[in-house]
């Protein structure tokens, strides 16, 4: 008997028993589905973190005071950042490309913004006018940017975040119109284009302020920053950049134990940070999905040790007919592996649809990882080669007078 005969056979002995092949096949259909859209999902969550990160900006790197260090310090000038800050930073690191202090309602709790009968509660950004570089904020929907004219004057003027905008206004002109934050007039100078992002840094969300008009008219921080955000030349000097940063800063903000009294961030360490998580969860996820497919292995197992001993006579005749050892270990190992593959291929095209339902369901990117569906795909051959290898053993194994003596 050929290769392709014993494949034929296979697939008879497969379908002859539609309900109990169809049952057997199910954990490996589960577990193949499952380990898909666990990475595929996965991926998804991945891929939208990342563009979540660019939308506030590439190449950035963020400076924030050390609360925990700050505490006991004399005053606020051990514990918070200052404009003096910004400059000492302008002069000693050449690599940055744009640089401004920042201060923002979120610290101390969102403001109201209002316009008419519509008000909107959201985060208030202070800032000079590079935070539209910083933030990747230039392309704007209408309007413009405030300059840093109206910075030194400390004018009321906001560039409105697209939600922000859209809650307030609809989609009618706003330029030119005077909003109320906290009870405070302020002219719309622009509305920046719709970004996408979420989380509570989201562009679309904030208000953009000049911060010397946020410092001394509305939060009243005064020469106070809650942060320093800086922009890079270019992404493979990051940690470069960030080292100068640190040492220019430990000159003056640190406290009298040696302590430094402020942190600093860069973006790479976020997104390796993201990448890191994400990796480990999918591969945690595709783990516990793969359960199922040595449950369904083991259930394989147990169909065919029960086929064996049905076909016991048929298998004797066989024999004594002149079929070989080889020929029935064959075809009663490709009937596990062709029950596993099949089981495979629906559950490849249940996978696939669970990643769309589910990542439409949780608003991320539909990501079906090729890498996985072959992974899973061959490891469901793998799981009929191995759970079918001892039931065709013992078939081969048997002797034609006892298996012709069988009742």
């Amino acid at each position: 008997m050929t290769f392709g005969d014993s494949l034929v056979s296979a697939m008879r002995a497969v379908t002859a028993n539609k309900l109990r092949s169809a049952l057997t096949m199910l954990g490996v259909v589960i577990g193949v589905g499952s380990v898909i859209a666990m990475i595929g999902i996965g991926e998804g969550t991945k891929k939208k973190s990342l563009e979540e990160l660019e939308v506030m900006g590439s190449n950035r790197i963020t400076v924030s005071p050390n609360w925990q260090r700050g505490r006991g310090q004399s005053g606020n000038d051990a514990s918070t950042l200052r404009m003096e800050d910004v400059e000492r930073l302008k002069r000693n690191v050449p690599a940055i490309r744009h640089i401004t202090g920042v201060v923002s309602s979120r610290w101390g709790g969102q403001s109201m913004v209002k316009f008419g009968a519509n008000n909107k509660r959201t985060s208030v950004t202070g800032a000079e006018p590079q935070i539209r570089f910083i933030e990747n904020a230039t392309k704007m929907h209408s309007g413009t940017w405030w300059d840093e004219e109206d910075n030194e004057l400390m004018n009321r003027k906001a560039v409105l975040g697209y939600t922000v905008y859209e809650e307030l206004f609809g989609q009618d002109n706003a330029i030119g119109a005077t909003v109320k934050i906290n009870n405070q007039n302020f002219e719309v100078a622009g509305v920046v284009d719709f970004k996408g992002g979420t989380g509570w840094n989201n562009p679309d969300e904030q208000v953009y302020i000049p911060l010397r008009t946020a410092q001394n008219r509305l939060l009243g921080t005064k020469e106070r920053l809650n942060m320093i955000t800086l922009q890079a030349m270019d992404s493979t000097i990051l940690e470069e950049v960030q080292r100068q940063v640190e040492d220019t800063l430990a000159s003056t903000r640190r406290s009298a134990t040696g302590e430094d009294l402020f942190r600093v961030f860069n973006q790479a360490e976020s997104l390796q940070m993201i990448q890191t998580q994400s990796t480990l969860l999918s591969l945690l996820l595709a783990g516990i999905a793969s359960v199922s497919l040595l449950v369904g292995g083991i259930g394989i197992m147990n169909i065919m040790l029960v086929s064996v001993t049905e076909r016991t006579r048929e298998i004797g005749l066989r024999k004594a007919l002149g079929a070989k050892k080889d020929t029935v270990l064959v075809q009663f190992l490709l009937e596990s592996v062709v029950m596993c593959l099949l089981g495979g291929a629906v559950g490849i095209v249940l996978g696939t649809f669970a990643v769309r339902i589910v990542a439409d369901a949780l608003q991320v990117p539909q990501v079906i990882n090729a890498t996985a569906v072959m992974i899973a795909f061959g490891f469901s051959m793998v799981v009929g080669v191995f759970f079918g290898l001892y039931p065709a053993v013992r078939a081969s194994n048997l002797q034609p007078i006892e298996a012709l003596r069988h009742e």
